[in-house]
């Protein structure tokens, strides 16, 4: 039966369509001719017209030496601790320095309002409130002439296909759109800003504050770790932050009071005499003697050991189940410790988590990875491969490009050893360093190892490594709102949690508000991450045989358990502190348990030693 047919009474409004009509040849072509003249004739008139003028970044008025005595640099967005310890680098050189305060929500929106649209929530947050700064300064009666002359603001500077290089330019914008024009921003990757076009650089960059500021970066790196480790256990509550700001304190001192190393103080009068007599000998000398007095000096030493005496008479408790958290993510997210990140390390150690912060230092290892990596990949693309049978050119070629991979090679070698002393010269519970190569070979197959932007390769490999190592039992990455390189690594991240089913990881976007969302995701995923922990504590409590009384028991018996720079063992395929805790008390119990016991002896036999013999191998 044929199908019933519409007709055009059903559809009284409906119009017919006309029928198509396509464009002859001739008329094709005269349409293209017409378009070509048209442009043609553009062209000419555009031609004729004064040349465009291109933008050029604008000259600024450079800091000299002659101001260092009157002008105040300065600088935030790190945590306390870092920032105690580079302010006390820069006044030991003789620069006057200022903190800005912990940025707010208040100094997010002076950002948005001064600054563009679009960009990244760390660069509103330091804009707005580098503005807000300025606004006080002047509330207090300085005129904005006096700032501009008086003031200047040292921050880092990058390029790159994310907007951290446009943070510069943002900057300065937002501080001339509030009123402050001609204020100095200065820069310590760039030249320009930092020395004067003519004269000696306002911001010398000499052996002794190089050496000071990398020494503080280090300092605080390990201090910022080892607090995070000692916190979640305390005793009694806010006692870390107390002795923490104590050691603090004399450790600024230390560095700020330093007492730099001169040859007429190390060596005799007749030897002294002689090395200031030849110019090339004595700046030999001073150098060689200044880096090692920075490195490896007895100063150096003493403050370091007398921090750690203080930390070191925290009282712990190390049987607390708390799930351990990984912080991953952007630079400044990551770092800051205010409405930057929602506040998120407080938030987190409030629910009843321990932080694994990331160290800056694993970033500068970055960098020196990846221009080592850079090098071998481009080997033969910046300079012409010798031909097979040129084996002298050949030989040459390969012993140049070798030596350079060498020197790289001992940096990141010797940047290494140089933490490691730190670590231990700040009790030895600290994290080490992560090994690049093995978060390249990770990440290969997700994230390729040279994309740029951001932490690049490194929020998909540390995500991997914290799993596979059992370092951590939920990883959580913090990023600005709408950051691209994190974006990329966030869509990525789907795949790897496919292939890890016991992967916990939460991507967390910061932005001046959503707080409360926020915190409601973490909790989440936290709940399920402690439940593992309390689940991983429990099986190895049962396999020590002990029940927690006892433990608890022995440990009170022991104070030395309750030092928090005791070293526990780490056994393999374990996460928690507390698991760690409980198998190793429970070993010692066990040895305790095997020594014969005289009936003679009225005193109790001494333990062997507590920290000698590990439970399994290291991960």
């Amino acid at each position: 039966m044929p199908a019933p047919t519409q007709s055009s009474a059903a559809f009284p409004y409906a119009s017919p369509v006309p029928p198509l009509r396509l464009k002859s040849k001739a008329e094709i072509e005269h349409e293209i001719r017409r378009r070509v003249d048209d442009e043609r004739r553009r062209l000419e008139a555009a031609r004729r017209e004064p040349p465009a003028a291109h933008f050029h970044r604008p000259v600024e008025r450079p800091f000299t030496a002659a101001e260092r005595n009157r002008v105040t640099i300065l600088f935030g967005g790190l945590t306390w601790k870092h920032e105690w310890l580079i302010r006390s680098a820069f006044q030991s050189a003789g620069y006057k320095v200022e903190l800005l305060p912990v940025p707010d929500v208040a100094g997010f929106q002076l950002g948005k309002e001064f600054g563009n649209n679009g960009q990244c929530n760390p660069t509103y947050f330091m804009t707005g409130h580098l503005i807000k700064y300025l606004q006080g300064l002047e509330a207090k009666g300085l005129s904005r002439q006096q700032i501009v002359d008086d003031y200047v603001f040292f921050t880092a500077g990058s390029c790159g296909p994310c907007r951290f290089g446009m943070y510069e330019a943002e900057y300065r914008l937002a501080v001339e759109n509030a009123g402050f024009r001609g204020f100095r921003v200065l820069l310590f990757q760039q030249d320009d800003g930092i020395n004067a076009a003519s004269g000696e650089a306002g911001l010398k960059f000499g052996v002794d504050f190089g050496l000071g500021a990398f020494n503080a970066l280090n300092f605080g790196d390990v201090l910022n770790d080892v607090c995070c480790q000692i916190r979640p256990y305390e005793v009694q509550a806010g006692e870390t932050e107390r002795v923490a700001k104590e050691a603090m304190e004399r450790l600024s001192t230390a560095i700020r009071e330093r007492r730099m190393f001169h040859v007429s103080d190390r060596a005799p009068a007749w030897l002294a005499s002689r090395i200031l007599a030849n110019r090339a000998l004595e700046g030999v000398t001073h150098t060689t003697g200044k880096i090692v007095d920075h490195l490896w000096g007895r100063q150096t030493a003493d403050a370091m050991r007398a921090a750690r005496e203080r930390l070191a008479a925290i009282d712990v408790d190390r049987l607390r189940v708390k799930p351990l958290v990984k912080v991953t993510g952007e630079f400044f997210a990551q770092t800051t410790e205010g409405d930057g990140n929602f506040h998120m390390f407080q938030f987190l150690e409030r629910e009843g988590a321990e932080i694994k912060v990331e160290p800056i230092a694993n970033w500068i290892m970055y960098l020196l990875w990846q221009a080592k990596a850079r090098h071998r990949d481009r080997r033969w693309l910046e300079t012409e491969k010798p031909p097979a049978w040129a084996l002298h050119r050949r030989a040459l070629a390969e012993l140049a490009f070798q030596r350079k991979q060498l020197f790289f090679g001992i940096g990141e070698a010797f940047y290494a050893h140089l933490y490691r002393r730190v670590i231990r010269g700040f009790g030895g519970i600290a994290h080490q360093l992560l090994d690049m190569q093995e978060l390249a070979r990770l990440a290969q197959p997700y994230y390729h190892r040279f994309a740029r932007g951001g932490e690049g390769h490194l929020e998909v490999a540390k995500n991997i490594y914290y799993t596979v190592h059992r370092k951590a039992h939920m990883v959580l990455s913090l990023k600005p709102f709408g950051c691209m390189p994190s974006t990329q690594s966030d869509g990525t991240q789907s795949a790897v949690m496919n292939h890890f089913k016991d992967m916990i990881f939460l991507p967390i976007e910061t932005s001046g508000e959503g707080e409360i969302n926020a915190h409601s995701r973490v909790q989440m995923a936290l709940g399920e991450a402690k439940a593992k922990a309390r689940l991983e504590f429990q099986q190895a409590l049962d396999s020590t045989g002990r029940s927690l009384d006892d433990i608890r028991e022995f440990v009170a018996a022991h104070p030395e358990l309750r030092r928090p720079f005791y070293h526990v063992p780490h056994a393999r395929g374990v996460t928690g502190t507390a698991a760690h805790f409980v198998l190793h008390v429970g070993r010692l119990m066990d040895r305790r348990r095997l020594v014969p016991v005289r009936k003679r002896t009225p005193r109790r036999r001494p333990l062997p030693p507590l920290n000698r013999e590990p439970l399994g191998g290291r991960v």
